[in-house]
């Protein structure tokens, strides 16, 4: 499929997916690295009791608040 084509498809709606390979797909500076951080118990308390209000892990909701304050020093600069 030319890419003409296939972005014409892609903005009318049409389902792609089935010319895609996506195994040799990659997600620029999405390499996942493991981390071990200590936290005291107060911190992990009030970090569980916020992912269950929100419905989401204690890991997501870790990573949306590093990612969001990363983002603002980012655009503070």
């Amino acid at each position: 499929m030319k890419a003409k084509k296939f972005d014409s498809d892609f903005d009318s709606g049409k389902d792609v997916s089935a010319v895609l390979d996506i195994s040799k797909a990659r997600r620029p500076l999405q390499k996942q690295r493991r981390v071990n951080v200590d936290f005291p118990d107060w911190m992990i308390e009030s970090l569980d009791k916020e992912a269950s209000r929100l419905g989401v892990t204690r890991q997501s909701i870790i990573k949306v608040w590093l990612a969001e304050r990363l983002e603002q020093l980012t655009s503070n600069k």
